[in-house]
């Protein structure tokens, strides 16, 4: 990726899921990294094999601590900000932590990124600030009514990068994320994302619980094409990027049933799919939404998002991977 050759990326939330893969991208370009992370939900196995290289630097730290952002953000040249506390029914429990983290901290870091003189700030997002939008595929500008915490804080984050490209003329680039999954993705505890916590159950012969009948539709996203986004991101000298937010999925949809299904074969194909697996039916899930289809055609032709992996590829590469852990 051309452009980040000797630049210092700070990557916020760098042990996370996401930004573990995005590392590991920017370190293959040629870029200095900074990982900032304070490891509530970030592993540090996520980025062990990083530590021998002399082109990575960890900060342990948390960014609801302004003055740690602060001092993160020393030489610093590019930003890519995933910390977060992710899940919706997590910040419908707890939705005071979810705003310090997700909205305080969020402001505390693209602050210390304009005090220090950052231009380019690339930030994620969420298809959930589509809320109870019925339109389909979803576009920018189709937003409905939020239907929880963690989508209003997603919602600010957009609001405040917007405010501060118009008064501080930083190229701020909001990445709403639909769906991702793939290698590092945790999938223990009660908020994990719901492939990598099917693939688990169906390996160890457990209980696969789908809330609703399933047949509800959501446009999956490898993380490769999550990734390839932020570099982008990171890289464009589009001026029509600044201030923006874009879709980052695949334009495709897959029913929560079939997506079962995909995983079930894959794991059947490689003969690691338990016979003891029991797939059931739970109630809805307060906050969600029916379906989701992402709208892409802005991201490709604004950002040149292309080449993207789907999920039938993208799930075989991640299963691929899991076998060799």
């Amino acid at each position: 990726m051309t452009g980040l050759q000797d630049k210092t990326v700070l990557v916020t939330g760098g042990a996370g899921f996401i930004g573990s893969n995005l590392v590991e991208a920017l370190l293959d370009a040629g870029a200095k990294v900074i990982v900032l992370d304070n490891f509530e939900t970030g592993k540090r196995e996520n980025i062990d094999e990083f530590f021998s290289n002399e082109r990575f630097r960890l900060i342990e730290g948390d960014i609801t601590d302004p003055i740690v952002c602060q001092e993160a953000m020393k030489g610093v040249d590019l930003v890519s900000h995933q910390a977060a506390l992710g899940s919706v029914p997590r910040s419908i429990a707890f939705p005071h932590r979810s705003h310090e983290v997700n909205g305080t901290g969020f402001l505390n870091v693209i602050h210390a990124a304009k005090e220090e003189g950052v231009k380019r700030f690339v930030f994620a997002s969420s298809s959930s600030v589509y809320g109870d939008s019925t339109i389909s595929p979803k576009y920018i500008g189709s937003e409905g009514d939020l239907l929880s915490p963690y989508a209003v804080t997603k919602k600010l984050n957009e609001q405040y990068a917007a405010v501060y490209t118009r008064l501080h003329a930083m190229q701020t680039i909001g990445l709403r994320y639909f769906n991702v999954f793939g290698p590092k993705q945790d999938p223990h505890g009660v908020y994990a994302a719901a492939i990598p916590r099917f693939i688990e159950a169906m390996v160890n012969g457990g209980k696969v619980t789908v809330n609703g009948d399933g047949l509800q539709t959501r446009d999956f996203t490898y993380v490769r094409n999550a990734v390839n986004a932020n570099l982008l991101a990171l890289t464009t000298d589009e001026p029509n990027s600044a201030g923006k937010v874009f879709n980052v999925a695949c334009g495709r949809y897959y029913a929560l049933n079939d997506v079962i299904q995909a995983i079930a074969e894959g794991l059947k194909k490689r003969g690691r799919y338990h016979s003891g697996t029991v797939i059931e039916h739970g109630p809805d899930r307060l906050g969600d939404i029916r379906d989701s289809l992402a709208d892409i055609s802005e991201t490709q032709h604004v950002l040149n998002y292309s080449d993207l992996q789907h999920f039938e590829t993208g799930i075989e590469e991640y299963l691929d991977w899991l076998e060799k852990e």
